[in-house]
Formats: C-alpha cells, structure tokens, sequence
C-alpha cells in the first residue's frame, strides 16, 4: 500500500488547485464583470526543411548501412512542420498544444502529438504541469529544437528519450524557483509512464521519478550548473538515471558572444535489454547501461546588415555508448554547422554543416556504421 500512494497524491495535489480555481471563478461572477483579457491564444510554428548528401560508404541519409550498395544517398526532406497553440485561461492556468505534422510522412503511431498538457503557476515557487510534456533532465529538454545551437538534439538526449526520462512523456511535474542564500535555484520534479508520447496507458505498473536542479552560479556570465538524479521500476525491475551538465555565456565585444553547453549523462538501457530476446541478454539490467558526455561551443557574431542578423559558428563533439559494460561500441559524433540568422529570436535561419559518425566497430547493415552526412537546413518560425 505505502508503495503506490505517491503516485494518487501527487495527481490530487496536481487536479485540486484546479477545482479551487473554477470555485472562485464562480463564486466572482456577480461582484466582477468578466475581462475580455482571457483566454489569450498563441499560435505558434515551425518549419525545417533540408537537402540531405551522404558520403559514406554505401550509407543512406538516414544513416543505414546497405551492403547491397543500392542506397539513396542524396534527398530533400521535411525534418519538422510544427503547428502549436498555447492557451492562458488565466493568470495562473495555461494549455500547451503542440503537433508535427511532419510525422505524417511516415508511419504515424506514437508520433505527430507531441505537447498536450496543463499548467497551473501558483508563484514563482511551484507550478503544477499535467499531461504529455518533456520533463526537465538535463539541457536539452528546456530549449526548443528551432533554437538549439546545432541541427538537432543529441544522442544522448534520444537513447535517453527511448528509456523515459527525455523527449515527450505523459505524467505530471512540479517546478519552481527560489533563492539559496544570493544563488538562484530552479527545481522540478516529475513522475512518468516512462514508455513515451501518444500511448493507451503504461506499459507496466511502474512509474520513473526525476528531478533536475539549475543552479545560478554566475548572473554576469550566465554561469548555471545543473543536476539531475533519476530511478523507477520497469517490468518490476529497478532502473537509474543520473546526469551533469554547465552552460555559460560570454559576453567576448557588443558584437561577439561565446556559449559553451557540457552535459553527461549515465544511466540504465532498459529499452534495449528488454528489446532483446531472453536467451541473448546477459545477465540482468544493471548489465545494459548507457553513458555520454558532449561538448557545444557556439561563437556568434552580431552583423544587423540589412535583413541579416547575426552569423553562428559551433561545433558538437559528442561521444555516446549505448551499452558500455556488455557489447560496448562507442559512437563519437561531430557536429560542425555554420549558421544565418534573419530577424530575431530565429525567425529565419539557413543552417550548413556535417554530421561526422565514427563507431568503434562499424556494424554492416545497420545504422551503426561510419558516416559522413551533409546537410543545408531551413528554418522559418512564427
């Protein structure tokens, strides 16, 4: 019984501010005439669209292996077409849609929804989130995709996504700010499924838990250090998450900025010890562990020369293995990519680089081999 009840008062206190807050709106109507000021909608978009060369080995643009030698290694593709509708009914309550359409493309299920969930902000020190969102574990969970320093998130980030704690997810967060003596503290704690985006129910009766914690070590340089601790059952089977991350932002002249991104990540592969047939795992999942660690250097150049903006250089050096104590094969991936900015806040980006792929064993037919992949990526937000 003491096992599952975290898990039912967490949801009360998640649903219960929300009844209080419809009481009181009922309770105003006769003294207060009702605002025009809500609900306020946000529309919001986004579009990336690329031209996709490979240049490895008889390897598609995938990143497929094709001992055959018969490969598309040239394309034209839509990476992302993103509709999203944000909603405040009031002050305090908010509703978060978001698509993409692009999913459309392929086969659909568990994709193309990707946010759908409620919010309610006391204060600054708590906000209760409900729904499918990407909990907060590490960076890359807290920037949108349009503004990332490289073309897409990190390996990392994906395994990660696969295993519960990244990416898209349905449960319930909770997430504030307050200070510790002069440092700025942002927290958030969360409870999920843990088996992605777009599902019925649980796969299992088991539930992850996470929580992240930013600190603000310098204001100045925007110096911020955070932590984050994870643990669960899956299958009834104990699984872990830890990681370690620091971003900073240098102010070099007016015109030249510097931005570095470390984060680390370790934690149990319960996806794939699972994905393989009992008579081929080793042991049990403890075995099947996952680690990373990559760096993200970005040099912008402020040009606001007609309709261009500012000019971006940044280089990801990321080094991934996806099961580093039983059949270890380490994926080193370099990310060089030159950047357009036009208009602010990304409006408009035209995006030029390489993904480098380099494995430890290059595994024939699978996406597990040597690649060099170019791409030229547009990207339009609204």
């Amino acid at each position: 019984m003491n096992k599952i009840l975290p898990v039912p008062f967490f949801f009360f206190f998640l649903i219960f501010p929300f009844f209080v807050y419809a009481q009181g709106d009922v309770n105003q109507a006769e003294e207060t005439p009702v605002a025009d000021k809500y609900p306020q909608f946000q529309f919001k978009g986004l579009l990336q669209a690329r031209y996709l060369e490979s240049f490895g080995d008889n390897v598609d643009v995938l990143g497929n292996h094709h001992s055959t030698g018969d490969v598309t290694q040239s394309s034209f593709d839509i990476k992302r077409m993103r509709v999203g509708l944000n909603t405040k009914l009031s002050e305090a309550t908010e509703v978060v849609i978001l698509v993409n359409l692009a999913d459309f493309k392929s086969d659909t299920k568990g994709k193309v929804l990707e946010n759908a969930y409620g919010k309610y902000t006391f204060n600054k020190y708590i906000a209760l989130t409900g729904g499918q969102f990407r909990p907060a574990f590490g960076i890359e969970e807290l920037v949108p995709v349009d503004i990332i320093k490289s073309f897409d998130f990190s390996n990392q980030y994906y395994e990660f996504g696969k295993n519960g704690w990244t990416s898209f997810q349905i449960g319930a967060s909770a997430t504030g700010a307050f200070d510790i003596g002069k440092i700025p503290v942002n927290y958030a704690v969360s409870v999920l499924n843990g088996n992605g985006k777009n599902v019925e129910m649980d796969k299992d009766n088991g539930k992850q838990y996470s929580t992240r914690w930013v600190f603000e070590l310098s204001k100045a340089h925007k110096i911020n250090l955070g932590l984050n601790v994870g643990f669960g059952k899956v299958f009834k089977e104990d699984v872990f998450a830890v990681g370690a991350d620091i971003t900073s932002d240098f102010k070099l002249t007016d015109r030249f900025t510097f931005d570095l991104q470390i984060e680390y990540k370790q934690g149990t592969n319960h996806n794939l010890y699972f994905s393989l047939p009992a008579e081929n795992r080793v042991g049990d999942v403890s075995n099947y562990q996952m680690r990373g660690i990559y760096f993200l250097p970005n040099l912008r150049y402020v040009v606001n020369y007609k309709k261009l903006t500012a000019l971006e250089l940044s280089c990801r050096y990321e080094t991934f293995d996806p099961s580093y104590k039983v059949n270890s094969n380490v994926r080193q991936t370099y990310t060089p990519m030159i950047s357009l900015e036009f208009g602010k806040a990304y409006l408009g980006r035209i995006e030029m680089g390489f993904e480098i792929d380099r494995f430890d064993k290059s595994i024939p037919d699978t996406s597990n081999y040597n690649d060099d992949l170019f791409l030229i990526q547009l990207q339009l937000r609204l």
